[in-house]
């Protein structure tokens, strides 16, 4: 049987959360407190702004998630479905594929879109930041992942130190339309599945998904031919008009 997890803001659901405008109210109240950060020509995002609050700062910490909270309410106020979700969680289910959420939202923020966008009872798990160590692109969420559905480490599929740590597998994939998904799939051996994303973030950040998608509701189409009947993962051709394998994409 294989295993599906999938990214939520603009994977499964259009909300119009800004991470780029969260990330600026984080940084203005660092800067604030303890002065100005230094320059570069990126700017800081949310996780690293998170985790330099947690090393440098952790008085600001809670201020820092604060700042994360209320942006994420006033998004998920206005949530709504990405065309396709249902049919690609739903047809995922039907096809013999265990689905998880992987998400950097909060949990008292994402369980209620779930269930009021009929997510909820078509997910067997849902890992939120409130059960990670780390946001993603760090992979710790895959910990928990792979504790509830019992993954067996693969170490040929992932770097010694993250097999120490994390269970990679081979009948697993992650579907997501960042960067921050592919790089945190990377880490513990999975094939990421890119749905919307740029490729140009991709390339940037040396992810090469092994799929694109610009239709979410052909995603049960790609995964049975990536699974097989047996469930056990193997390439295929056959994917459509609106799913390719490797860097092809529509």
């Amino acid at each position: 049987m294989g295993l599906c997890v999938f990214d939520l803001d603009h994977t499964l659901i259009r909300t119009p959360l800004d991470l780029a405008a969260m990330a600026a109210d984080m940084r203005r109240l660092i800067e604030r407190e303890r002065g100005p950060l230094p320059d570069r020509p990126e700017r800081y995002r949310v996780f690293e702004l998170v985790a330099w609050s947690k090393s440098q700062a952790p008085d600001l910490e809670r201020a820092v998630w604060a700042i994360a909270l209320e942006h994420e309410w006033r998004a998920m106020g206005a949530a709504a479905l990405e065309p396709g979700a249902l049919d690609a969680v739903g047809g995922a289910r039907r096809a013999g594929v265990q689905t998880a959420l992987w998400t950097n939202n909060a949990r008292p923020v994402t369980l209620p879109a779930l269930e009021r966008l009929g997510l909820a009872p078509l997910l067997d798990l849902v890992v939120t930041r409130d059960d990670m160590t780390a946001l993603k692109p760090d992979p710790d969420g895959w910990r928990i992942i792979a504790e509830h559905f019992g993954a067996r480490l693969d170490a040929r599929a992932a770097s010694a130190d993250t097999a120490t740590r994390f269970a990679g597998t081979r009948d697993a994939v992650v579907v997501g339309d960042s960067w921050v998904d592919g790089v945190a799939a990377a880490a513990v051996g999975v094939p990421f599945v890119a749905y919307g994303a740029r490729e140009a973030d991709l390339t940037r950040h040396g992810v090469t998904p092994v799929a694109w998608l610009s239709d979410l509701a052909r995603l049960p189409e790609w995964l049975t031919a990536h699974f097989g009947f047996q469930g056990s993962p193997r390439r295929s051709n056959r994917l459509g008009s609106h799913c390719h394998d490797g860097h092809g994409r529509t």
